[in-house]
């Protein structure tokens, strides 16, 4: 069964250092990459297309035309290599807010991600939230759009033109979650690799990673 698509257009570009055009027409191109549509035409990405993604910038990066690049990946994906994992610069520390209601799922979700090396900030509440955003420097924040009975959704808001926004919910609530500013979805109960995982990539994108190389979009 293929990956559920958690990121949006719009996080996958930033990630890539590429831009949302780009990734359209590619897409309507070659047809290699074909993100996952919401019920509300959005496009989402899965973490194994955001890898094979970045093995099309990779190839570009080395000389190869975009169509070069495709052919390649497609080739690849025939032979059944699945192994498009990137290596990912990592930042030396970044501070991450979790806003989660549940203190249970709140102490869980703070062990998986302290132990890989983030410095974890937790809320319960909305108004904590903004507090430690003013004052810790967050890089990204994962939010549960349920907190405060759904004051997640303004929160992201509010945040999405500040930092990177990591939304989660027991609810299928991503077509309204990403509408609201968030880069990515992920829907509860989830594994904890799922969500250390979409960290990672996301936290890339904060304001301190250096500059992303631009391809050209051919």
């Amino acid at each position: 069964m293929p990956e559920a698509g958690i990121y949006s257009i719009g996080a996958l570009a930033r990630m890539l250092g590429t831009s949302p055009t780009t990734l359209r027409s590619w897409e309507d191109r070659y047809g290699v990459v074909v993100p996952e549509r919401s019920a509300g035409a959005q496009r989402l990405y899965s973490r194994d297309q955001l890898d094979q993604l970045r093995f099309v910038c990779q190839q570009m990066a080395l000389g190869l035309s975009a169509a070069d690049a495709h052919r390649a990946l497609s080739e690849r994906l025939a032979a059944g290599n699945s192994g498009f994992g990137a290596d990912r610069d990592e930042p030396a520390e970044r501070r991450i807010l979790l806003v989660e209601r549940d203190p249970y799922a709140a102490d869980l979700a703070e062990y998986f991600l302290r132990t890989e090396g983030y410095d974890v900030h937790v809320a319960r509440a909305v108004p904590d939230a903004e507090r430690l955003i003013n004052a810790q420097g967050i890089d990204l924040a994962i939010v549960d759009l349920m907190i405060g009975g759904g004051a997640g959704l303004r929160l992201c808001e509010r945040l999405g033109d500040t930092l990177r926004v990591l939304a989660v919910s027991a609810l299928d609530q991503r077509e309204r979650a990403l509408a609201a500013g968030a880069d990515a979805f992920i829907r509860k109960p989830f594994e904890p690799l799922t969500l250390v995982s979409a960290a990672r990539d996301l936290v890339g994108t904060s304001a301190m990673v250096r500059e992303a190389q631009r391809v050209p979009s051919e």
